[in-house]
C-alpha cells in the first residue's frame, strides 16, 4: 500500500489518497503516472516515514518541484524557508516555558 498526493495548477495538494504499492505498474504505467491521467491532475507519491519527498503530503502543502519535496504552508507571513524546507520566525523560539507567536509584533509572547 502506498500514499499519493493529487495537485492543483499551482502545486498544491488538494487530496491524499491510499493507493497501490508503488512498485507495481497499473495498465503498464508507473503509479503517479496512471493515478494522475485518472483524475486528471499531477499525483506525486508521498510516504508517511518521510523517506521520500521530505514530508508526508497534507491538505493545503505545497510541493515544490525543483527540490521534490513537500512543504507545509507558511505558517506566517514574516517566516522564512530555511535550507531544509521548514518555516523559521524572524527570532528564535525561547526554549523554556510555553510562546505563542505574536505576528503583528514580530515576537514570541509567553503563555498559550
Amino acid at each position: 500500500m502506498a500514499h499519493y498526493a493529487f495537485l492543483d495548477v499551482n502545486n498544491i495538494v488538494t487530496e491524499v489518497i491510499t493507493g497501490v504499492d508503488e512498485t507495481g505498474l497499473i495498465e503498464g504505467l508507473d503509479t503517479e503516472t496512471w493515478y494522475g491521467d485518472y483524475r486528471g491532475q499531477v499525483c506525486k507519491r508521498t510516504s508517511y516515514n518521510s523517506r521520500i519527498r521530505g514530508r508526508y503530503a497534507g491538505m493545503g502543502y505545497w510541493y515544490d518541484p525543483v527540490a521534490d519535496v513537500f512543504i507545509l504552508p507558511q505558517p506566517y507571513p514574516s517566516w522564512t524557508l530555511d535550507s531544509g524546507y521548514d518555516w523559521r520566525p524572524p527570532t528564535p523560539r525561547p526554549t523554556e516555558g510555553l510562546w505563542s507567536w505574536n505576528e503583528a509584533d514580530l515576537k514570541w509572547d509567553e503563555g498559550v
